[in-house]
């Protein structure tokens, strides 16, 4: 492995690795790449054995992923290019949602007043796997056909006011279209498993926090045009597509894996999956994959919307939300690049950050850049950020995180119960209250199991790919079930 250190940069934050197989770009300061375990390079060696692959890059939060890296973008012409359900990951459009309130972090200031609001979201939000919804009145056909256009209007209320709505036309996609042929082949089961799970958060990394803004001074002027101040109290969501996103990835891997016997396709790594797009396999994926697109904005939504309901038991109803945006981190989509034409981009672990004037930003955000939502670890700081004209050489991609340093069982192992508790502020007026009754049960998603946000955002803002908007600072934190 040969790394060529980039031109004028100083300290260089995106490294050329030549590998046996092609060249790979790591944008990750200096004791972030030298910290990388040699896994993701080998990782990577596979993934660019796939035929024609045209660009791959890491971003600073990439870890080992299955079959992947998560952290990874690739890129195929999408004339004759490939499609990967190992380089979307098997969470297809698992992503971020931000809603702003009204509410100033003094309104929100007392520990006991952020229990009973983290009570109260327990409320409305289902909290398990197996426990049913609320949404019986919700057709989940509707849903994955058309999005969050496939909602019964009561669970849109801006939708009433269309000068103040936002639930539709700020998100990065409402509605994926597809050739809904496919859904026939769906088992029942599935169906029946992920109506079950709509409107849920799931287990491992997936959460939905109360969060307090600290506005970047150098991108005030950006802030206050997208409605947010000092102290505003948001609420920051991660969650994906759920079991119908499951049942998309091993159904439509099975069937990759028969396909690339067949054509004689593979790699050392059993677990990467990948097809042409031409073929009747990868078509059947992308088409499938954008139905489950469709099913993680709106469940996304629908939590969203559990979360306003407690919010104005609490607040009243005059505490209302304003949808800040939606998007994606784990998907594979057309786009189309200056330089490049129609490719066809992987987004694994990774998320699109547009500057202003780029044309594929949705109307709202078209002179600024939409916001690039970034979350941290639990009990530490999340970002909100914006695209740069530097992120053109790495297709407008950045982190999704702050990436795992060390496995769940390494976790548990090494992290203490109170290490945990200092970390969150246990028995502080500064205390990061969590939902679960026994924090011994989540030890693995401590802090201590990720990289430290800060410098991987240092990464993403030193390449000249993004910039920071906001740091949101954690004051409640709600945690679901597998």
């Amino acid at each position: 492995m040969n790394t060529i250190p980039p031109q004028g940069q100083q300290p260089p934050y995106r490294h050329l690795v030549r590998l046996p197989a092609g060249d790979l770009s790591v944008y990750a300061g200096q004791e972030l790449f030298a910290a990388l375990d040699y896994k993701v390079f080998e990782m990577a060696n596979n993934n660019l054995q796939i035929p024609g692959i045209r660009y791959m890059s890491y971003t600073p939060d990439v870890h080992v992923g299955v079959g992947t890296c998560i952290g990874t973008t690739a890129v195929w012409d999408e004339a004759d290019g490939y499609v990967s359900p190992s380089i979307v990951g098997s969470d297809i459009g698992c992503g971020m949602r931000v809603h702003l309130t009204p509410l100033h972090k003094d309104d929100i200031r007392d520990v006991k007043l952020r229990r009973k609001l983290v009570k109260t979201i327990e409320k409305y939000l289902p909290m398990e796997a197996n426990q049913r919804g609320h949404y019986g009145d919700i057709r989940l056909e509707h849903i994955v056909r058309k999005g969050l256009h496939g909602l019964p209007k009561k669970y849109i209320p801006d939708s009433y006011t269309p000068k103040k709505s936002t639930s539709l036309s700020h998100v990065e996609r409402s509605k994926f279209t597809y050739d809904e042929e496919v859904l026939n082949l769906v088992e029942e089961a599935a169906w029946h498993r992920a109506h079950r799970q709509l409107g849920t958060l799931g287990g491992g990394n997936h959460f939905a926090e109360i969060q307090t803004l600290e506005i970047a001074e150098s991108s005030r002027e950006i802030a206050e045009a997208w409605g947010m101040f000092d102290g505003q109290v948001a609420v920051m969501i991660h969650s994906g597509s759920r079991a119908w996103g499951g049942y998309v990835s091993r159904m439509s891997s099975a069937a990759i894996a028969k396909a690339m016997h067949r054509l004689g396709l593979g790699t050392s790594d059993p677990n990467l999956k990948f097809a042409p797009l031409e073929h009747p396999e990868g078509l059947h994926y992308v088409n499938m994959m954008y139905s489950a697109l469709n099913y993680a904005v709106v469940n996304r939504h629908l939590i969203a919307y559990s979360i306003r309901e407690a919010f104005r038991d609490v607040f009243g109803p005059a505490c209302e939300f304003r949808t800040l945006y939606d998007l994606m981190h784990n998907y594979a989509w057309s786009e189309q690049h200056e330089q490049h034409g129609n490719v066809f981009v992987h987004r694994k672990g990774a998320t699109r950050a547009l500057p202003a004037g780029h044309p594929d930003n949705p109307k709202p955000y078209q002179e600024t850049g939409h916001p690039a939502l970034i979350p941290g670890s639990m009990g530490t700081s999340s970002y909100i950020m914006v695209g740069q004209s530097g992120g053109y050489d790495n297709f407008y991609s950045i982190c999704h995180g702050a990436g795992r340093a060390r496995s769940r069982t390494a976790t548990k192992r090494l992290v203490s119960l109170s290490d945990f508790e200092q970390a969150l502020g246990v028995g502080t007026a500064e205390e990061v209250v969590v939902n679960q009754r026994s924090l011994e049960s989540i030890i693995d998603e401590s802090p201590q199991a990720y990289k430290n946000v800060d410098e991987i955002i240092d990464s993403v803002t030193g390449a000249g790919l993004a910039a920071v908007v906001a740091k949101c600072k954690p004051l409640a934190a709600v945690k679901g079930a597998k």
